[in-house]
């Protein structure tokens, strides 16, 4: 998902959270200082919410939870918050302690904290930021932390009195300011080709893909997500572009459309969002399009 290049405009990337993440800030004081901080806070997310990492909050939620209360990060008790509540409303379709099911899959590294079996129901949020397990389980924020890293970038930003700027986290998209930037998507059968797909101001879109993901039984690549009712991973050619207010929610959405298809409206209703899914053949079709803008 990448921008037309606009005039006036300091543009810089890094790879960061897994892929390469790009800011574009238009004419400002000091933008330099201002992109150097949007990129730490990011990294700072990555720090806190890695699966890959050691010593972020969530491995360490993995490794002791279910024996003692955790006390994490605020920006981690707070995904985590916002991720159990979109777990209740979609019945379990989301949800982050499908861990052990991404690992057999080599989505994720092999983790052996003992054995698992809880879903989101058993995550207790504790008052002081502490988190517990009811049971043993290993949970990922993989599906909604990105977009959150975006909307923490976009929050440094502001306050260094940016007010118009556009942040990429490969896919997970915020635009800063009241001006349009225009925003394509790439084609899912041939992602060397882009789609015009709309023009985006003061909001965020966040799409999910399986561009370049190959898996051993669909060699011929897929986006995979697992059904967090069912522990299944499910296949689909397409991808899901979402647009809501925030890139944390359009980040989790597009999973939560993914998963549901059309019985996902009413959450996109709820949300103030809307989201475009495009087939293998280039062919879309938009839900709640129409309640988003009203």
């Amino acid at each position: 998902m990448t921008p037309r290049d606009l005039p006036a405009e300091v543009r810089r990337a890094r790879p960061l959270l897994g892929t390469l993440v790009e800011i574009a800030v238009r004419a400002v004081v000091a933008p330099e200082q201002a992109i150097a901080a949007a990129f730490d806070a990011i990294a700072q997310v990555h720090a806190r919410m890695s699966y890959h990492e050691r010593a972020s909050d969530i491995s360490r939620l993995n490794r002791q939870a279910d024996r003692r209360p955790v006390a994490v990060h605020a920006d981690t008790y707070r995904v985590l918050r916002a991720a159990l509540t979109l777990s209740a409303r979609t019945g379990g379709a989301f949800d982050v302690s499908i861990a052990p099911q991404l690992e057999r899959q080599g989505l994720l590294p092999r983790r052996r904290f003992g054995s698992v079996g809880g879903t989101w129901r058993d995550i207790e949020l504790l008052p002081g930021r502490r988190v517990r397990f009811r049971r043993p389980m290993r949970i990922d924020l993989g599906g909604i932390a990105k977009g959150y890293a975006v909307d923490r970038a976009c929050a440094v930003l502001l306050a260094y009195g940016v007010r118009s700027a556009l942040v990429n986290a490969g896919g997970d998209l915020r635009v800063i300011g009241s001006t349009p930037w225009p925003i394509a998507v790439r084609h899912p059968a041939d992602p060397a080709l882009r789609l015009p797909l709309c023009e985006l101001a003061d909001g965020a879109i966040a799409t999910s893909a399986g561009y370049f993901l190959r898996l051993p039984d669909h060699p011929g690549g897929a986006r995979a997500l697992v059904d967090g009712r069912t522990r299944a991973l499910r296949h689909w050619p397409g991808s899901v572009s979402v647009t809501a207010a925030t890139c944390l929610t359009a980040d989790a959405l597009t999973k939560v459309v993914g998963l549901l298809g059309r019985r996902a409206t009413p959450i996109l209703v709820r949300e103030r969002a809307a989201a475009c899914l495009i087939a293998a053949d280039g062919t879309s079709r938009f839900l709640a399009a129409a309640s988003a803008q009203s």
